[in-house]
C-alpha cells in the first residue's frame, strides 16, 4: 500500500489535529491558551467585539486561576495528558506506515502550521487531514479545517489538502470502541453505561445544518433521515451511542446519553451530565459507568470533570461504584485502525 501512495498526485503525507493544551498549568499558560480558545468563532459564534469584550473582559480573566487548578490536578510528570495520549498515538501509527505523518493541536503547540511545516520539509505535497474527532461539529472539525486552510493558504499555497470525514458510524471504529468498553467494565458489572458527549449549544446544531429546516426543527428529527445528518453532531453522537450499544449488547434502560462541559446560560444539548449523574442513585442506579466518546484522548474533560467531579457527584447522592472508562487513548487497536486509514489511498482527495 505504502508504494501507491508515491504515485499520482505527488508524495502523501498525513497531518493528525487534536484539540490542544496549555503549555503547562501555571496560570499565565492556561490564560494563554483560553484566549486563543475562547476567541474562535467556530467556539463562541458572537460578532468580534462582543467575543472579545465576553472572552477576554470577563470570562478568561474569571476562569483562569480556577482552570488552572483543574489542570494541576491532572497533570503529569510527562505533561498534559491529551498531549502525551496524541504523542504516544501518533509513534505508534509513525511505526506502522511508510507514510510521513506528523501531529498537530488546534490551540496551543504544536500548531498546525508547524505539522505541514513538517511535512512539506520531508518532501509531501497531498495531505490526508485526520481531526481527531469521530464526530462532526462546527466547534471541532469545522475550526480544525478552517485552520488548516488558511496555514496552506499563507505558507504552502501548493499543498492539496484532503480530510478524513467524521467516523462516528464507521464499522471499524464501533468495533474497537465497543471493544475498549467491554474490556474495562469487564470486573465492573455496572448497573448502566451513560455516553456522556460533550455539550454544544444549540444553535450551533443549527448554524450546521445545511437544510436550514430540519435539525431542532422537525419532529424526532435526529432519527428522521435527512442530508443535515452529515454535518449534525447530536444525530451522529446518538448514532454512535446505539451502534456501541448494540455491539456490547446492552439492553434498552441500561445505557442512555448525556452532555456535558456547558458554558454560559444560552440553551446546550440536553441532558447535562451533571444533573443526569446526580439522580441516578434515586432511580435505583447505584454501579455506573461512564464513556466519553466524543473524545480519543483523554484530558480535561474526561479525567477531571467525569472521572472526579461527576464521580463525587455521584456518590454524594448515594451511588457506590462509579468507572470512568478511559478514552481509546494509544491502544494498539486503535492505532491499528488509524494506520489502517491513514495509508488508504482513497481517502487522498476526500474533503466536506
Amino acid at each position: 500500500m505504502s508504494e501507491k501512495l508515491g504515485v499520482g498526485r505527488g508524495k502523501k503525507g498525513v497531518l493528525l489535529v487534536n484539540l490542544g493544551s496549555p503549555q503547562s498549568p501555571n496560570v499565565k499558560d492556561v490564560k494563554k491558551y483560553l484566549n486563543q480558545f475562547l476567541m474562535d468563532g467556530n467556539v463562541i459564534d458572537i460578532p468580534y467585539l462582543l467575543r472579545l469584550f465576553l472572552v477576554r473582559g470577563i470570562i478568561v480573566p474569571n476562569r483562569s486561576k480556577n482552570s488552572a487548578k483543574l489542570y494541576q490536578k491532572i497533570w503529569t510528570e510527562e505533561g498534559s495528558p491529551l498531549i502525551v495520549n496524541s504523542e504516544k498515538l501518533a509513534g505508534k501509527i509513525k511505526s506502522k506506515i511508510a507514510t510521513p505523518l506528523a501531529l498537530a493541536m488546534r490551540y496551543g503547540e504544536p500548531s498546525v502550521k508547524k505539522g505541514l511545516e513538517q511535512l512539506v520539509a520531508q518532501g509531501v505535497e497531498n495531505v490526508l487531514v485526520v481531526p481527531l474527532y469521530p464526530q462532526y461539529a462546527m466547534s471541532t472539525t469545522r475550526t480544525v479545517i478552517e485552520d488548516v486552510e488558511k496555514a496552506k493558504s499563507v505558507n504552502f499555497p501548493a499543498l492539496k489538502l484532503s480530510y478524513l470525514p467524521a467516523f462516528y458510524h464507521n464499522g471499524a471504529y464501533i468495533n474497537v470502541l465497543a471493544k475498549s468498553i467491554k474490556d474495562k467494565i469487564k470486573g465492573a458489572k455496572p448497573d448502566h453505561v451513560l455516553f456522556s458527549y460533550h455539550g454544544l449549544p444549540e444553535r450551533h446544531l443549527r448554524k450546521t445544518d445545511p437544510t436550514g429546516n430540519h435539525c431542532l426543527q422537525t419532529k424526532d428529527c435526529c432519527t428522521t433521515p435527512s442530508k443535515a445528518h452529515k454535518t449534525c453532531y447530536k444525530h451522529q453522537c446518538l448514532t454512535t451511542t446505539a451502534l456501541v450499544a448494540k455491539k456490547l449488547g446492552l439492553e434498552s434502560g441500561t445505557f442512555s446519553n448525556s452532555f456535558q462541559s456547558r458554558l454560559g446560560k444560552d440553551p446546550w444539548m440536553q441532558p447535562y451530565t451533571s444533573e443526569t449523574v446526580k439522580k441516578m442513585p434515586a432511580k435505583g442506579i447505584k454501579n455506573l459507568a461512564v464513556v466519553t466518546p466524543a473524545f480519543v484522548s483523554d484530558c480535561l474533560e474526561t479525567i477531571e470533570e467525569i472521572g472526579m467531579e461527576a464521580k463525587e457527584d455521584f456518590v454524594e447522592n448515594g451511588g457506590n461504584a462509579f468507572t470512568r472508562i478511559e478514552c481509546l487513548n494509544d491502544t494498539e487497536e486503535w492505532a491499528d485502525l488509524l494506520a489502517s486509514w491513514v495509508e488508504e489511498e482513497a481517502l487522498f482527495g476526500v474533503g466536506y
